[in-house]
């Protein structure tokens, strides 16, 4: 099972953290020991003092997909989650500015939350117009719409095929909006949506 994650999808988030928005899909990959375990709460790492919050919706995949047509992308997924993608900021950036590959900023054990899964027929609204948003100590701090994404989830399942088989349970961490920031021991987290409450954690 691989974790695939989209990075700088949405505009605004990639302006927040001074970078371009991308003319293709950037995409990296998380470890399936990145999966936080279920009801579990995320502890802080000691390596980091300075870890974020990235709200995202994630895709499933039902089977395998090779070089998938972007017009049948759709066939390859019927659920959708809310994750959080937490990232050792300071790690990232030491990483960056050396030009040295950031796996260790988003790759370490829990880094990846996933809520339970919906299946898309029980939404009012297609994949391409879901709201979400996430809740820090009951203050609203990202809000999204995959309407606003760069690449849309069938655009990303067509072009990360090209490059490498998608098979039954890979994961994709489609982006994350603007709002990114900081958390804390203590801090619960919550996730929505379409006004669901789909996600909770506490950080330890």
């Amino acid at each position: 099972m691989k974790i695939l994650c989209v990075a700088r999808n949405y505009g605004a988030h990639a302006a927040e953290l001074h970078n371009p928005a991308p003319s293709e899909p950037v995409f990296f990959l998380k470890p399936d020991s990145a999966l936080l375990p279920k009801n579990q709460p995320f502890f802080y790492p000691d390596f980091s003092n300075d870890v974020h919050h990235e709200l995202e919706v994630v895709v499933r995949i039902d089977k395998v997909g090779k070089c998938i047509e972007e017009r049948f992308a759709s066939r390859y997924y019927s659920e959708v989650a809310l994750g959080l993608d937490f990232t050792a900021r300071d790690l990232q950036q030491q990483a960056k500015s050396a030009g040295l590959p950031w796996l260790l900023s988003k790759g370490f054990d829990g880094a990846a939350v996933v809520s339970p899964f919906m299946s898309l027929s029980s939404l009012d609204k297609g994949i391409d117009n879901l709201s979400f948003a996430l809740y820090r100590n009951g203050e609203r701090v990202q809000n999204g719409n995959t309407g606003d994404m760069l690449f849309s989830v069938d655009k990303l399942i067509s072009y990360i095929s090209r490059f490498m088989t998608l098979k039954t349970g890979d994961l994709i961490f489609t982006g994350t909006p603007s709002g990114v920031g900081p958390v804390a021991i203590g801090d619960v987290l919550v996730g929505e949506l379409e006004g669901r409450q789909l996600l909770r954690c506490r950080v330890k």
